[in-house]
């Protein structure tokens, strides 16, 4: 959208980096690029998160081998401070484009944040696409928050994290009767795909300008996230493909969105924090100009990194206490 076209200015302390960022060439082998996401995500996430990370005496780690279908089982990673009082519980859904990412990827960080804002944490190893395509990765993800959900200790307070993944959990739970008297009370979107760019409305298409537009953008460009949207497979149509078109978003629960302004996704997030305040939906909405996708794994020293992790835990701490006016 031009309105927006001042956040594509590269922030100050990002500028000097752009046309490094831009040189590194995009890669299509999916087992190449896993490897590159991981050592390049988990290794500053490791590193960024090392000199504050708890001691082990406050919290502890267990692992679940919950089963999700025709008896496949995945791996979930509980983090519980220590203690004995009933903890908020949230439901932690990593990045990665649905083919790359692990459980490993935010477990420094959900550790930090488990002892820090005293929360129960259930991070989700679910299985990537394209070997597991639509809907495995939301069917999981799923499953592993109604197999929480049915643990006899109740959560006063549960929200869900992620991206595209969160966005549909939220409007499947709203519409679900197991969540009745056990609902959600949040969803945390970062830099969210809630779009297929197949499937833009006419209706929308001067607004959602940035896949095209949007030419620096490094990390994710639009022709990555058309890549990573086709390895994922599915109707492009599909409300569950594409959030942003389901018939309406009436009666879900707050959101925080996090937006990044050189991010090829900008414009549909934005839109889509229009679209669930005029449903009435509280919304808690955080953008960070001049810097790419992802941009607070790679440079987690620049003030708006700084200010990525401020935000997000001002923005559950707000769901937390019920997203008051």
């Amino acid at each position: 959208m031009a309105e927006y076209s001042h956040l594509s200015e590269p922030d100050p302390e990002f500028a000097p980096y752009v046309a490094e960022m831009m040189a590194i060439p995009q890669i299509y082998e999916l087992e190449a690029r896993r490897k590159r996401f991981d050592e390049f995500v988990t290794a500053m996430l490791k590193k960024s998160y090392t000199p504050g990370f708890p001691p082990d005496s406050d919290y502890r780690v267990v692992d679940h081998q919950v089963e999700v279908a025709n008896g496949v089982k995945i791996l979930v990673r509980n983090l519980i401070p220590v203690g004995d009082k009933t903890y908020p519980l949230m439901v932690w859904i990593h990045g990665g484009g649905w083919t790359s990412g692990s459980i490993e990827m935010d477990d420094y960080q959900l550790r930090a944040i488990c002892v820090e804002l005293q929360i129960s944490i259930l991070n989700v190893e679910y299985r990537l696409a394209p070997e597991h395509p639509h809907p495995t990765s939301l069917n999981d993800c799923y499953s592993a928050l109604k197999w929480r959900g049915l643990e006899k200790r109740v959560y006063h307070r549960r929200p869900v994290g992620g991206g595209h993944l969160s966005a549909v959990i939220a409007h499947r739970a709203r519409d679900d009767p197991f969540f009745q008297g056990r609902e959600l009370t949040g969803q945390i979107l970062q830099v969210p795909a809630v779009l297929h760019p197949n499937a833009v409305p006419e209706k929308y298409k001067r607004e959602l300008l940035s896949y095209e537009q949007n030419k620096d953008a490094p990390q994710l460009s639009a022709e990555s996230a058309k890549w990573l949207f086709r390895q994922l497979g599915g109707s492009p149509t599909d409300a569950e493909v594409s959030p942003l078109l389901y018939p309406s978003h009436k009666g879900l629960v707050p959101a925080v969105i996090q937006v990044c302004g050189m991010d090829p996704l900008r414009d549909e997030a934005l839109l889509y924090e229009r679209l669930l305040k005029d449903a009435g939906v509280k919304t808690k909405i955080s953008v960070y100009p001049g810097v790419p996708h992802g941009f607070n794994y790679g440079f987690p020293t620049f003030k708006l990194a700084v200010k990525w992790e401020e935000d997000y835990r001002a923005g559950l701490r707000w769901l937390l206490e019920g997203a008051p006016q």
